[in-house]
């Protein structure tokens, strides 16, 4: 993996969501406590919609038609929260994934199908 690629980038949606914040007056509640309370309030949010749904169903909640939607914006928010807490708390999540995967690479090698504890 060349260590100058980015995995991801989320500079675009960082700035999107300072301007959707400061121009709303927000950033008095974006507290990393109060951002990881609504990133977890959203990942509930998104269990939900999955609660009580066999294996085979959960499979397709994301296309059911009175699920679809509301499994696409919750994805959405959990990403949303996540991003501007990573960004209010200085963390480059491009180098947090990076490192992450290369952590999670020797830790299950290729051919591990151990699941993970």
């Amino acid at each position: 993996m060349n260590a100058d690629k980015k995995i991801i980038d989320t500079a675009a949606l960082e700035a999107a969501l300072q301007t959707f914040a400061d121009e709303r007056d927000w950033q008095k509640f974006h507290s990393p406590k109060n951002l990881a309370m609504a990133l977890t309030g959203e990942v509930g949010e998104l269990v939900e919609l999955f609660q009580w749904c066999s294996e085979a169903e959960s499979m397709s909640v994301a296309t059911a038609a009175e699920t679809a939607r509301a499994v696409r914006d919750e994805l959405a928010d959990v990403l949303l929260y996540l991003v501007r807490l990573s960004s209010v708390l200085g963390v480059d999540l491009n180098e947090a994934v990076k490192h992450k995967l290369a952590t999670n690479a020797q830790k299950y090698p290729p051919g591990d199908a151990t699941p993970h504890r």
